[in-house]
């Protein structure tokens, strides 16, 4: 009961934080609307209809918040937050603009939204930061204890240690210990991690944690997460989980492509400009092609050309196929900035009108590479139940020199929850993504792809 009621104040604070945050935006948007833009608009609005605008703000900016996953005010990191909260201001308000000036039936000067949005941005982050000193007072990092059964995850630890704020690695235990050694040790622990335990002791570890109420984190296998997309059906007079493995039906292709077509008109016209920048760019570097195509794998395996800004000199990959390093010599000058900001993937949305990749989806491998995953991850050819995908699950919640294990589960955890909705949210995520520079992090000068 102790750790519940801790749980629910702690929900209670955050809820508090992101309140006031929301409320503050909302009243600063309110008083821009009334004193700058009423007076302009011809027809006088009643009371209802002002309120109505400015709730709609209220929403938007909650709705944007909420997508970007800013809403973990003191949780999490304070740039994170900080970055989500300003992308979120700034689509709010070009959404709010557009309203504005249908309301005005014609264009409406836009300064004082920026003004605000400038206002705000600086006042997101000292809030964000007053919380997040308070939150790490009120909840320090908790003890993690890692059970584990075959090979100790180091990885995974090292993991566990560089988020020092939320979560500090206090021990390690092996199965073989025993079920009563096993049951203390998680009883003094705040939180567990299971990880690659056979499926009986880890049932048994899960319903022994559900009945003590002490949070567990599982490290999925593949069937765990296929099972995620399973759908509920009663036969036989008995709850069944029943799994189509079929990849997206008939009409989920349709509303994708609908949706890809549509995502990737709209980015080729708004991106166009930094499109002519950096094939200039490219050109006044070295003087070579301005696009490089290389032979991917999408659905089913199909192999087509997929088409990016050059970002590495000419006949970089001589020696064969590999990941991009670190710190790698074959990457111009012009491409390092490219490649940072994944500039260099802008022409795959060509690919995308032409149905060879959707906007969202997994990242196309070479063949060459996706067999030498499949040599060691036979599930790894799961990933080719959908599209390749410009950006995806994997790009959003890993980085690029994630393991392909990682990416394989992030990506079947995509196509087993496939919406609309999550198409929408991954494409807000990407933003977030571009902006940090771990996103874009090469593999080791000694790999020559992600496998470890």
């Amino acid at each position: 009961m102790k750790r519940r009621t801790g749980r629910d104040f702690k929900h209670l604070v955050m809820f508090g934080a992101n309140f006031t945050l929301l409320l503050l935006e909302t009243v600063l948007f309110a008083t821009v609307w009334i004193v700058y833009y009423l007076p302009v608009i011809k027809d006088p609005l009643s009371p209802l209809e002002n309120a109505i605008v400015i709730g709609l703000y209220m929403l938007l900016q909650f709705m944007f918040v909420r997508g970007l996953g800013g809403n973990r005010i003191g949780y999490r990191r304070i740039i994170e937050m900080w970055l989500s909260q300003t992308i979120a201001l700034i689509l709010t308000s070009i959404v709010i603009y557009a309203e504005i000036c249908i309301i005005a039936r014609g264009y409406v000067i836009f300064w004082p939204l920026v003004a605000i949005d400038i206002v705000e941005v600086f006042f997101v982050l000292a809030w964000i930061y007053i919380v997040r000193v308070a939150y790490l007072q009120l909840y320090p990092p908790r003890d993690m204890l890692v059970i584990y059964e075959r090979a100790y995850p180091e990885d995974l630890i090292t993991k566990i240690n560089l988020s020092k704020d939320e979560f500090h690695h206090c021990k390690s235990i092996n199965t073989e210990e025993g079920k009563e050694i096993l049951h203390r040790r998680i009883l003094e622990a705040d939180a567990v991690i299971l990880s690659d335990i056979t499926d009986e002791t880890r049932n048994s570890l899960i319903k022994f944690c559900y009945y003590h109420g002490i949070r567990a984190y599982v490290t999925p296998k593949i069937s765990d997460l296929i099972l995620r997309g399973a759908e509920d059906v009663q036969l036989f007079y008995t709850p069944l989980l029943l799994s189509r493995n079929h990849g997206l039906n008939i009409e989920q292709r349709v509303e994708k492509r609908v949706f890809d077509l549509a995502a990737a008109v709209v980015g080729l016209i708004l991106t166009s400009p930094v499109l002519l920048i950096a094939a200039i760019g490219i050109k006044c570097c070295d003087g070579g092609p301005i696009f490089y195509r290389q032979e991917r794998l999408t659905r089913g395996g199909v192999a087509f050309q997929m088409i990016k800004l050059r970002s590495m000199y000419e006949n970089a990959e001589v020696g064969g196929a590999r990941l991009a390093a670190k710190h790698d010599s074959r990457v111009t000058p012009i491409g390092k900035i490219l490649r940072r900001f994944h500039i260099d993937e802008l022409p795959q949305l060509v690919n995308v009108l032409k149905g060879e990749m959707s906007v969202v989806g997994p990242r196309p491998e070479r063949k060459e590479i996706a067999d030498e995953y499949m040599r060691s991850i036979p599930e790894f050819a799961y990933r080719l139940k959908v599209k390749a995908g410009l950006t995806g699950y994997a790009q959003v919640n890993g980085k690029y020199n994630s393991t392909p294990y990682d990416k394989l589960k992030l990506d079947i955890t995509y196509i087993e929850q496939y919406s609309i909705w999550m198409d929408i949210k991954i494409l807000l995520w990407t933003i977030k993504a571009l902006i940090r520079s771990e996103s874009s992090e090469g593999v080791d000068e000694d790999q020559k792809t992600a496998m470890k």
